[in-house]
């Protein structure tokens, strides 16, 4: 099963609430995949097949083997799906 990685600086807020929001649009999209969330400091030894979060802080993460996307709206829906549909 594919590994979505929702990342922030602290871990806490704002990916539970991206975190939730991935769920609720893979649902949407049929798709299926593992979600969690976590630190930017703790991601950096995680494995996933998608790192998604705001753009300032996931592109830190960039080596050129992950796929990291940056989100410039953490709350909107349809860049998640959109982000999900074609990355996943």
């Amino acid at each position: 099963m594919k590994k979505v990685l929702v990342v922030c600086g602290n871990g806490l807020g704002s990916s539970f609430i991206v975190e939730m929001n991935v769920k609720k649009a893979l649902e949407e999209l049929g798709l299926q995949a593992e979600v969690s969330h976590t630190d930017l400091a703790s991601s950096k030894s995680e494995e996933a097949d998608l790192y998604l979060g705001a753009q300032d802080i996931v592109e830190n993460l960039e080596d050129g083997n992950r796929n990291v996307v940056g989100l410039v709206n953490l709350l909107d829906q349809e860049a998640i799906k959109k982000t999900l549909s074609e990355n996943l």
